[in-house]
Order: structure tokens, then C-alpha cells, then sequence
């Protein structure tokens, strides 16, 4: 009895010392629906200072705690949650989002990823449910309007065509301002191969989950040598442990929205018997709009399939086919793709080992249709289409009937559906491209990853052109005259080395994630032609073989994350990279990038509730551009030589020799080099109800690389590339997203966007201005310049004179430096083609199983110049040379009879501001179709529903630097769809 007493006195006395023993307590926190590790998370020990935060696998560990204590747990978009400490060791704690909130954004950042929320540079995320709706044939119609300071221009309606995307205005002045394609870790040619419509064509807009816009330096130094002009991050689907099949279907029925403005055919016979009398003989009987018989109604047809599961219960895969048919307004214009894709993303030794493998195969078929719009305004409309008997294949054309032989005629003179219906011209793109991800976690330093990304990209195309002996003379069939046929092979090959180690590792408030590695990269071209493949032996074409030289890019790159207190964020990277295009004296060069993040919510607003997020952003960083033309891309730090054709050539008697003549070359040039600041905010209210970003951004390019005129007897061509000054672009965007309404039945979600750029020339070659813009009325016909101080491709021309009654008087111009001649020296420098502002605004409802969607975009401030009507609305061009051609009826408002230089008046600068609605959307889902075991929706839409704008052409948005030469129309498409999931 006394032994028990005795061990209850111990055990009492014991007591309180073990209320105050201490303890470690470690685990995991993950998302409670996902099971995705969270990191980040604040874990703190309530009442005292001791906490820490989670590290990216969300793995924590607190010291030191007593029984008793209450530890919490909180992270931006979760619910908090606490937990009592009983030694327990180890826990896995589940964090529930909070109501009304948005899901955790992760961007894709350039070998590795941060969410949003953490990131320090400018960077804009779009998933799927984000994507632009409708007829979407190429990937990068699917950001078209969503992201601030990214503009997307597909330059008219031709089938399949890519894009000029530009962000933030691009960084060059005469090299590429395309920004660096990434698919899934996989730097893609920013090149179209031969048979090919674009790029971007070979990839399924179907198969993309994602894409990530890094605009500013501190984002994309990361890439160094080529990301200049920004980067888009494409990430497609992956597999799922879950079986999925996902059935899409659209078919669009295309019309053509707007014709140039010409005479009718009674309008034309009524102002030739005005204008020119003695010509009425010429005209015909026939009534002919030739606008109406080139273009035609379009058929559009989208299939897409794919499945997603485990394969072998081990491997998350997906398949996807598709097959995309669309054809152009031009009568003989369409593009077929054919896509097969695969991905596999499994993981191995409890996800220590993972492997992502994606192959992409496209088959992509094209019947291109040159430009016949010019011919189509300028043909007589009297004249008919088909001839009886006709010398031209039963075409009406202008030909000698008596001696059944062509008559020379000028180019206006051409039936414009006789060029569709009797060229031929056929391309065909098979594209291979992927790559093998490897990603290992050590087990002995589970902190320390190591990744190995291999990737392969080749392009075959070919492309045949065909033209009948019985074709109308004039023209060229790329400088080879007609009735002959030519063929074209190209091949362009790419291929991907990268290795970098990713050490992650978190030190009670601070966490750590530093990156290197190496890139190694060579792009490979080849080109073949053919000529004249029906005729041989044609005297004056033979066959040629053109090699380009391999352009090889290697890299050493490195980052660092530094995380403190889950409240400022520091992110230091460098990269320094090798280009064999350049010498070696000037072949390497240096990246680096500086980013400071503060996320400042709980410092100056703890106890407002309606703010829930306020994140500054500093960034500093200089990157690189080495992408010229395909002439350049040849090492042109090289003396090269070729061998000159039947003009260069020696003479022995009657026998020629070739000789070999050197080509272009700068052994000096080297790096354009852009340096760039960026200071953004991004904010959240109403528990981030509403989201967005503001940004002002500064970018400076030194060493621009142009094409200029070399000294006489400094190299063996009078122009060549050389590095010739600097350019700046500053500007200021804003982006908002928000859910209006969000209730069992009814969410409205809606994103605005405004961007404001503003670029100038700082210094050029000498201070000498550059003039360019072909106006297309002969040699020299320059209508832009560059100059110091003002934006490139402004416009320059005469200042126009008007009558009392506000006409303008033909060939009177003001004589701005007052000598009293008019001449070249009063031309001035008026507009420019940038806009002064950008908007993107897009709405999606959804009522119950209705969704209704649009998107619209806006330009405001931008000017074209109307090539049509400035070089074809005059009187005398009525009759040219030998027979009659028809003007636009802007020639009425002006009453001018004479080319000469009255395409150089300001007149035909003009406002090409814009309201467009790119996209309408209707549908309704059946969410428990085939008695619950699919869902079905069926939709319907309008594609380019309408265009509100004061631009006297068909489109204000032409591309091409604001000139406005023609252009292929957009047509307006009305669809149908459905989509099944199983």
C-alpha cells in the first residue's frame, strides 16, 4: 500500500513539470479537395512569437512547443484552422478554400513555377475556361484581347494564317519583335516553313490548358538572349487517374462583311462616256461585280477528340485527334490540319521520380490564293467572266482575236477569278515536335531536384505551284513566268538540351528556392527548289539548292527566390548566353534580372475587410535579341560566298564559267540589347471578388540591329546589318477581373483590360533618317520614316491644302519652310500607326445549364494610311494605257484626275480607331445526358459580329505597319457546336 501511495505522490509531483515540457511537432498542410501540398501557409503558435511557414512540398516544422498550445494555420483563399498540441509528432493538416474566392493561380515562369499570388515579375495567366470562344483556328487567337499591353493582329481573313502578336510594342525596330514561344518547357521556331500557314498552325488550340505572358524583363531574363519581345508560355492538357473522354464538334458557315467602295457597272459606263468619250467602245454589256465572284460562302469544320486516364493503373495519359477544315473567302483558299498528340506524366518512388512526355504529330494541308483584291477593284465591270472561244481557257481576257495570241496589257488588266481558278498553288506541312521532361527529387535531399528536358522539333513542307501556258501574261509566279510551275521543299529542324537543379528549402520565416542549369540549342534549315518541274529544260530556270548555316544558342542561367516572412519576395536571375550568328568577339552575352516583391495587405490594412490582397512589384532587367531575317540567320559574321547565276559569269570563247561572289557580311555586329523597369501593383477586394493588376513600365533597346547602307568599297553590297542606335517605349496597363455576380444559379464573371505605349527613336546611324512604307504606285513611293525623336513608321507627307467649300485642291500643298518652292523638303512627319490606348473587355454568364459569353476589343488613336484610295482614286486611271479599269468612288469626294505625288498628302492618313466584337456565344448544357453517364452542350455563335469605326477601308485593323494596300477580308461566321463528355 505504501509503494502505491508513494508513486501517486511522484506522479503528482511530476505533473506540473510535464505541463511545461517542451516539443517538436512536424507534418504536411495540402489542399482538402486536391491533396495538393500548399505552400506557403503561415503556422504559427498562438500568443507567442515562435512560427514558420510551409515549403513548396508544404512541409513544416515548429520547436520548442508546449502541450497546450494552439497552433494555427492560414494562407490567402483558405479557411484558418487550429489545432491544440498534444505531442502529437506528426500531422497532416487539410485546408478548406474559402467561399467565394478564386482558385490558386500557378504561372508558368520559365524552368519552374509560382503562383500568382508569389510572383515578383509581370506576368498574366490565362487557363482554359479563360480562352477566347468561337472559330478558333490558331493558339494565339485564343489570348487575342485578354491580356494588357498584348496585341494580337492577324493581319485579315485568310485561312489558318498566323498572328503578329506584339507585347508592350515589341523591342526592335527592323529585327523580329515576335515574342519567345514556349510549349511546355520547349522553345519553339518563331518561323513558318514552306507549305504552312503559321508557326502556331500546328498546334490544336484544343490541346492548350494554359498560357502564361511574361512582359517584363525581371520575368523573361530568365530566357536571356531571346526575350526581348516577351514570352508566351504554352502548357497543354495532361493525363488523369480518372477515365475522360471529351467530344468537341463546330461547323461555321462564313460571308464576307464589306467590299471596297468601286463604281457599279452603269456608274462606270456613266463616267467613262464623262471622262473619256472616245473609250465608250471599249466598254462591254456585261454587269459584273468582281468582288462578288472572287470571294464565295465558306464552310468551317472543327473535330476534336480526346481521352485521358491511368494507364496500366500507373500512368496518367491523354490522347487527343483533331481534324480542323476552313476555307477562305477566296474562291479556291482552304486549310485542312490533321493533329495527333500524346502525353504521359507518371510518377514513380512516391513521386521522387517524375517523368512528363509530350509528342505532337501535324499533317497540314493548304490551298493558298494570292492576292487578287487589287485586280478585283481595278478590272472593267462591264466585261464578263467567262469568254466564248476564249484564247485564256474559256476566261474573258484582253487578247488579239484576230491572231488568237495574248495581248500585252498592263496587270490591271487581269481576270481576277481567272488567277484563282488557273493557279494551282498547294502546300503540305508535316510537323513532328515534343519533348521528355525528367524530374527527380533526391532521396537523401529530398530539398535538391534535378530536371533534364530533351526536346525535337522538325518541319517537312513542301509546296507546288501550278500555272496552265493558257494563263493571261503579266505578273510574275514568284519571277517565274507563267505557264511554267514551280516546287518547293524546305526543311527546318530543332533541337532542345536543358539541365538544371532546383534546391528548395525553407528556414523557420524564410524559404529559399534557388535554380541553374544549362540550355543547349541548334535550329537547322534546309531549303530545296525546283523550278519549272513540267519544263525542264526552260532556258532561263534551272534547279537550285539553298543551305542555310545552323544557328546554335548556349546558355548558363541561375535564379533565386527568396521568401520572407510569406511577405517579401526576392527574385535575382542571370543568364549569359552564346550565339553562333555572332563573332567571337561579340558572340556572348550577359542577362541579368532583379525583382522585389512586398505583399503589403497586413502591414497598412490588417482590419480592412474589403481589401484582401495589395502586392507591390519592382522589377530591373536587361535581355536579349538575336533573331534577324533568314538572310541574316546565315552567320552573317561570315564571308560567305555564292555562286552567281547567268549575269556573273566568265567567258572563255563561247563557254561560260560561274564565278563565286561574296555575300553580305559584318564581322562587328553584335546583341541588341533592351533594359527594361517595371513597377506594378496587384490588388484584390471583397475576398478577391475582384482582381487585378496595375503596371508602368520603361524599356530602353541599345545597338538596334537594321539594314542600312555601307560605305562605297566597305563590303561587297551597298546595304547589309549593322547596329545602328537606340529606341525607347514606355507605357502604363491596367487589368481587372471580377465576379459580378456569384449565387447557386447565376455567376457573371467579366475581364477588363486598358494598355497605354507610347515608343520613340533615340538616336539612328549618323542621325540620318530612314524613309520606308512602299505606297505601291512605282520605285520610291516611301510614304513612313524613322527619325530621331519620333515613333517609327511615322507617316510622311505633304501637308494638304482646301478650298473655301473644305475640298481638297489637287497638288496644292503647304509650303512649311517657306522658300516658296513646293518640293520634298515641306514633306512633314504627321501620325503614326500605334494607338494611343488598347481595351479588351469579355463577359461569360452563366444561368443555371445557360451560358452566354462575348468578348469585345478596342483601339483608339491609331492611324492607317489608304494605300486604295491614295494610289487608285483618280480620273485618268479610268483608262490605262490600252483599256479601261475601274476606281473607288472615293475619288468623288476629292475630284483628283493625276497620281503624281497626290498619294503623298496627308488626306490619306486617317483615323483607324475601332469598337470590334470578335466573338458572341450561346449555349445550354444537358448536364445528365444518357440517363446521367455524359453531360452534353450545344451552342451556338457569331464570329467578327461587328466592327464600329470611322476607316474608309473594308478593316481597320490591317497589320503591315498601317499601310493599307488591300487586305483579305475577315469573314463573319455563324456557328454551330456541341460538346460531349463521357
Amino acid at each position: 500500500m505504501k509503494t502505491i501511495y508513494k508513486k501517486l505522490l511522484i506522479l503528482l509531483l511530476l505533473l506540473p513539470f510535464g505541463m511545461y515540457a517542451q516539443g517538436n511537432l512536424e507534418g504536411n498542410v495540402i489542399d482538402s479537395k486536391t491533396s495538393l501540398p500548399l505552400s506557403g501557409v503561415n503556422v504559427k503558435v498562438q500568443n507567442v512569437s515562435n512560427g514558420t511557414i510551409t515549403d513548396s512540398e508544404g512541409r513544416f516544422k515548429l520547436t520548442k512547443i508546449k502541450n497546450g498550445d494552439v497552433i494555427s494555420f492560414s494562407s490567402v483563399g483558405y479557411k484558418k484552422q487550429t489545432i491544440v498540441f498534444s505531442n502529437q509528432g506528426s500531422v497532416t493538416i487539410k485546408l478548406e478554400e474559402e467561399a467565394n474566392t478564386l482558385q490558386e493561380v500557378v504561372v508558368q515562369v520559365g524552368y519552374g513555377s509560382v503562383k500568382k499570388k508569389d510572383a515578383t515579375g509581370s506576368v498574366a495567366v490565362l487557363t482554359s475556361k479563360d480562352f477566347n470562344k468561337g472559330a478558333i483556328v490558331s493558339t494565339d487567337n485564343l489570348l487575342s484581347g485578354r491580356v494588357a499591353g498584348v496585341t494580337v493582329n492577324t493581319g485579315g481573313g485568310a485561312p489558318g494564317t498566323g498572328s503578329t502578336i506584339r507585347i508592350r510594342g515589341g523591342a526592335s525596330l527592323n529585327a523580329s519583335n515576335d515574342p519567345l514561344i514556349v510549349v511546355d518547357g520547349f522553345p519553339i521556331v518563331n518561323s513558318t516553313n514552306t507549305g504552312s500557314t503559321s508557326f502556331l498552325a500546328s498546334l490544336n488550340p484544343n490541346d492548350v490548358e494554359s498560357i502564361s505572358v511574361l512582359k517584363d524583363a525581371s520575368a523573361t531574363a530568365i530566357y536571356g538572349s531571346r526575350a526581348s519581345n516577351g514570352v508566351i508560355l504554352i502548357t497543354t492538357k495532361k493525363g488523369g487517374k480518372k477515365l475522360s473522354v471529351d467530344y468537341n464538334f463546330q461547323y461555321g458557315s462564313g460571308s464576307l462583311v464589306k467590299k471596297y467602295d468601286v463604281f457599279s457597272a452603269d456608274e462606270f459606263r456613266s463616267i467613262v462616256a464623262q471622262r473619256f468619250p472616245n473609250e465608250v467602245s471599249k466598254l462591254g454589256t456585261a454587269n459584273t461585280d468582281w468582288q462578288d465572284e472572287i470571294y464565295r460562302r465558306t464552310d468551317y469544320v472543327d473535330n476534336n477528340i480526346s481521352v485521358k486516364g491511368n494507364l496500366f493503373e500507373k500512368i496518367p495519359a491523354r490522347l487527343s485527334l483533331g481534324n480542323t477544315y476552313q476555307e477562305g473567302l477566296r474562291l479556291t483558299n482552304k486549310f485542312n490540319r490533321n493533329t495527333l498528340s500524346a502525353t504521359l506524366n507518371p510518377s514513380f518512388f512516391k513521386d521522387h521520380l517524375k517523368f512528363r512526355v509530350n509528342a505532337t504529330f501535324t499533317n497540314e494541308g493548304n490551298r493558298f490564293a494570292d492576292g487578287v483584291e487589287g485586280s478585283a477593284l481595278r478590272f472593267d465591270p462591264t466585261q464578263p467572266v467567262y469568254e466564248a472561244g476564249s484564247y485564256y481557257g474559256g476566261f474573258f481576257e484582253y487578247w488579239n482575236h484576230n491572231a488568237n495570241a495574248p495581248q500585252l496589257t498592263p496587270s490591271v488588266a487581269r481576270n481576277p477569278v481567272a488567277q484563282l481558278l488557273q493557279t494551282y498553288d498547294t502546300g503540305k506541312n508535316n510537323r513532328i515536335f515534343g519533348n521528355i521532361e525528367t524530374d527527380y527529387k533526391f532521396h537523401f535531399l529530398p530539398e535538391l531536384r534535378a530536371v533534364v528536358n530533351v526536346g525535337f522539333d522538325e518541319s517537312n513542307g513542301t509546296r507546288t505551284k501550278l500555272v496552265g501556258a493558257n494563263a493571261a501574261t503579266g505578273g510574275t509566279n514568284n519571277n517565274v513566268s507563267y505557264g511554267t510551275n514551280e516546287y518547293t521543299e524546305q526543311l527546318l529542324r530543332t533541337k532542345l538540351f536543358d539541365s538544371y537543379l532546383v534546391y528548395n528549402k525553407s528556414f523557420n520565416k524564410l524559404a529559399l528556392e534557388a535554380t541553374g542549369g544549362y540550355s543547349y540549342q541548334i535550329y537547322q534549315g534546309r531549303k530545296y527548289y525546283t523550278r519549272n518541274i513540267l519544263q525542264p529544260n526552260y532556258s532561263s530556270i534551272g534547279d537550285e539548292t539553298d543551305v542555310d548555316t545552323d544557328n546554335v544558342l548556349i546558355g548558363f542561367f541561375g535564379r533565386a527566390i527568396m521568401t520572407y516572412d510569406n511577405k517579401y519576395i526576392l527574385t535575382a536571375s542571370y543568364r549569359r548566353d552564346g550565339s553562333s550568328r555572332f563573332s567571337e568577339d561579340n558572340r556572348w552575352g550577359n542577362f541579368p534580372a532583379l525583382a522585389f516583391a512586398w505583399k503589403m495587405k497586413e502591414d497598412f490594412f490588417k482590419n480592412t475587410n474589403s481589401l484582401s490582397d495589395l502586392k507591390l512589384r519592382l522589377g530591373y532587367g536587361i535581355t536579349g535579341q538575336q533573331n534577324i531575317d533568314d538572310q541574316a540567320a546565315r552567320n552573317y559574321y561570315l564571308q560567305q560566298y555564292g555562286i552567281g547565276n547567268n549575269t556573273n559569269q566568265y567567258y572563255f570563247g563561247s563557254v561560260s564559267y560561274p564565278i563565286a561572289i561574296s555575300k553580305p557580311y559584318n564581322p562587328n555586329l553584335k546583341w541588341e540589347k533592351t533594359t527594361t523597369y517595371n513597377a506594378g501593383i496587384d490588388y484584390g477586394f471583397l475576398n478577391n471578388r475582384i482582381t487585378g493588376t496595375l503596371d508602368v513600365f520603361y524599356k530602353e533597346t541599345n545597338d538596334l540591329i537594321s539594314k542600312v547602307a555601307f560605305p562605297d568599297g566597305s563590303n561587297f553590297t551597298n546595304r547589309g546589318y549593322a547596329n545602328i542606335g537606340s529606341f525607347y517605349t514606355k507605357g502604363i496597363e491596367l487589368g481587372v477581373n471580377a465576379t459580378v455576380v456569384k449565387s447557386q444559379d447565376v455567376n457573371w464573371n467579366v475581364n477588363f483590360n486598358v494598355s497605354k505605349f507610347e515608343r520613340r527613336i533615340q538616336s539612328l546611324a549618323s542621325g540620318f533618317d530612314v524613309l520606308l512604307g512602299d505606297a505601291g504606285v512605282g520605285t520610291g513611293t516611301t510614304t513612313q520614316i524613322h527619325r530621331e525623336g519620333y515613333t517609327p513608321f511615322s507617316y510622311f507627307v505633304y501637308k494638304q491644302l482646301y478650298d473655301n467649300a473644305g475640298k481638297p485642291i489637287e497638288g496644292a500643298y503647304a509650303d512649311l519652310n517657306g522658300d516658296g518652292v513646293i518640293n520634298g523638303d515641306d514633306r512633314y512627319i504627321y501620325k503614326n500607326p500605334d494607338p494611343d490606348a488598347t481595351f479588351g473587355f469579355a463577359s461569360n454568364l452563366v444561368y443555371k445549364n445557360l451560358d452566354f459569353s462575348f468578348n469585345l476589343r478596342a483601339s483608339v488613336g491609331n492611324r492607317n494610311y489608304n494605300g486604295v484610295s491614295a494610289t487608285k482614286g483618280q480620273y485618268n486611271l479610268l483608262k490605262d494605257n490600252s483599256v479601261l479599269g475601274n476606281i473607288p468612288t472615293s475619288t468623288l469626294d476629292t475630284n483628283f484626275n493625276n497620281t503624281s505625288d497626290v498619294f503623298l498628302s496627308d488626306l490619306y492618313v486617317q483615323n483607324a480607331s475601332f469598337l470590334r466584337m470578335d466573338n458572341i456565344t450561346l449555349g445550354y448544357t444537358f448536364p445528365k445526358w444518357l440517363e446521367g453517364k455524359a453531360s452534353l452542350r450545344l451552342f451556338t455563335g457569331l464570329q467578327n459580329a461587328f466592327v464600329i469605326t470611322k476607316y474608309s477601308g473594308i478593316d481597320p485593323e490591317i497589320g503591315n505597319n498601317g499601310l493599307d494596300n488591300t487586305i483579305y477580308p475577315r469573314q463573319r461566321t455563324l456557328l454551330f457546336g456541341a460538346n460531349v463528355k463521357f
